[in-house]
This record gives C-alpha cells, structure tokens and sequence, in this order.
C-alpha cells in the first residue's frame, strides 16, 4: 500500500510527478466559509520557486496554482479543495543515464525494490518537486488557523556552519536568498554554495520553525502527541534526516534543572521562564512558542562522479546531470511552514472535535 495522504481531520493528499504534466494537492476536511482564492496561495508558492537565485536549481517554474474545486464566490465550500500547478521546464533527457544506474543517496534502488520500476525523469515522486503540491495545501492550512497563530522558518546553520543567534535579524531573513536571520552567515553560506556548485557537490542545512499564538491544550498524550505529528510531518520531507523539538538532542546533554522550563504566575495561565520543550509538554501544547528543528541531507544528485550499479547489478560509475540544488535546505524553508501550518490546523480541528 501506498500512502500519500497526510493528516486526520484536515488532510491533503499529494499527487503528480517531478517530469509529469501537473502536480497538485487535494485538500479534504477544511471547514466551510473560509475566505480564499488564489492569490493567498501564490506568495507562499513564490518562496519556494525555483530559480530565484544562482544558489537553487535553474529550472524555471512558474509555479502558478489554480484552484480547481471546493471554492464558491471566494469562500471555501467544505467539500475538497483540489490544487494544481503545471509542470513547464522539464527537461527528461537530463535523466537518460539514471534510467538503467542508480544515483547514490537516492531513492532510484529503493522504488526499484518496492514496485519493480520507476520513473527516473527527475525521480518522480522522489523528487522535492512534489513539495510544490505541500506548500499550496499550507497555505490553506494558514487560512483555517487564522491571522492569530504566525508561523516563521529560517536556516540556522548551511554546509556546517551556524548561525550567530546574538546577530538573529527577524527582518533580514526575507532579504537574502538563504532565508538567513544573521547577515553575516549570508557571506559565508554564498561562498560555500558557490564552490560546492561549482565542484559538482551539494551541502546540507538545518531549518528552524517557530509557531506563535498557538493555544495550550492542542494534541494528544499517547498516540497524537502534537511534537510526534510535527516529527512525521517533518521526516515526510524530501532529504530530511533528522527533526528536533525544542532542546532536542541538547536535552540528553544537560541535567534536570538546566532543562525543566521554570514557570511563574502570568496573565492568562502559567508563564514559562525558558522554552527547553519547544511549546510542548506530555504531547500537548503548553502556549509557549512551537519550536520544531529539520536537518536537510546534501542534494543526492551531484556532478561528481560515484559508484554505483546497474539495475542489472553490474558495476559503474555515474554523475548527475540535470539542474538540482546545491543545498536542497534553501528551498525547503516554506516547506518546512506549510508542514507546520498543516499540522496545526489539523490539530486545531481535533481539539475542537474533542473538547469543544
């Protein structure tokens, strides 16, 4: 069985190809009366376009959506809302060679192995194009939460090297092609993807989202922990290898009393004096701010040249044509919001069908 559906009351389902004539998200379980059209979606898409910048993929997309159903005179009906956006640079002969060869770090041997063959323009569904698809269904997902909870990702660290958080400029990460908050980093990631690009090689980034006006009270504390949805969520990601919540792995570092979020007395309910838990306790938001961290793998494909083998299971070497991103993290900023946002505007649904 294939699973390309994600969520519990407000789910999406992906669909399409990275090479296909279209790809899109239909979008299921989103109440009625919502105000939307096309152009709340197209900025969220437009963060993600490909080829803004020398540091991403020179595939041109416009990535222009178009709301297919489940809208009426601007407001959403409550029956599924399908959203399409049509592929327009592919470029399938860049893939010849990876037809009969394995690129390492891919999904091409795994497909193989699942359902005996695969479309290697581009990787199909491998690819993060279908993260296109994910980011039109956030911003839905953005419009049943509501103008009351914002949610913001930004890189903190590019190819190994972090973020200042004493330089951290909420204003200067829309001014730079990195989603950066620390203008000095931005020197020093350009500088590191120019020579990767230009060596044939890719890099890794860690991406960090908050989420803020998030109310205490939303999850569960068994089986649909809010920070295990959001880990799922995160790890469905193309080239994500690992996600933290709050402290995360700093948690396993460092004693009780350093880690437990003191509280005080505040205006509407309990104030946390630090934020180690990243907004959630027992799998239950507390109020706090939502913190959720996703590491990004260097881009599998690569100029560089590499062993593999034949789908045959002869020996060979191979280097990857095509337009690929040197550091997929870049890109994978909005995706990473709309992953949140989905999350949490299914959560909300939950909350409400529960308790009201």
């Amino acid at each position: 069985m294939s699973y390309n559906s994600f969520g519990h009351l407000f789910r999406f389902t992906t669909w399409g190809e990275s090479h296909g004539p279209a790809l899109g998200a239909i979008v299921d379980g989103c109440p009625p009366g919502i105000a939307i059209d096309e152009s709340d979606i197209q900025p969220w898409m437009d963060k993600r376009r490909p080829g803004q910048s020398r540091h991403t993929t020179q595939r041109r997309e416009p990535d222009t959506v178009r709301i297919m159903s489940g809208v009426f005179e601007g407001k959403t009906t409550g029956t599924p809302i399908h959203l399409m956006v049509e592929n327009v640079d592919q470029r399938s002969k860049d893939y010849s060679e990876i037809a009969a060869k394995y690129r390492p770090g891919h999904a091409d041997f795994t497909y193989d192995a699942k359902y005996g063959f695969r479309d290697y323009r581009g990787g199909g569904r491998s690819s993060a194009r279908e993260t296109a698809a994910r980011v039109a269904a956030g911003a839905v997902a953005r419009k049943v939460l509501g103008d009351g909870i914002a949610i913001r990702a930004y890189l903190t660290e590019l190819g190994g090297v972090a973020i200042d958080r004493d330089r951290f400029d909420d204003a200067a990460i829309d001014a730079n092609d990195f989603f950066c908050p620390d203008p000095v980093a931005v020197g020093e990631w350009e500088s590191a993807v120019d020579t990767a690009r230009k060596d044939g090689n890719s890099l890794g980034a860690v991406a960090e989202c908050i989420a803020t006006g998030v109310p205490a009270g939303w999850g569960a504390p068994v089986y649909a922990k809010l920070d295990a949805e959001l880990a799922a969520a995160m790890m469905s990601i193309h080239a994500t290898k690992g996600v933290e919540i709050g402290n995360g792995f700093e948690a396993a570092r460092i004693t009780g009393r350093e880690n437990a979020d003191e509280m005080e007395p505040g205006n509407t309910g309990p104030r946390f004096l630090s934020n180690n838990a990243g907004g959630v306790l027992g799998g239950i938001s507390n109020g706090d701010t939502i913190i959720c961290r996703t590491a990004f793998k260097p881009t599998s494909s690569i100029l560089t040249p590499l062993k593999t083998v034949t789908r045959d299971g002869e020996a060979a070497e191979i280097s990857t044509k095509g337009r690929h991103d040197p550091c997929v993290g870049i890109r994978g900023v909005p995706v990473v919001e709309a992953m949140m946002a989905l999350v949490l505007a299914d959560q909300m649904l939950l909350h409400r069908a529960q308790c009201g």
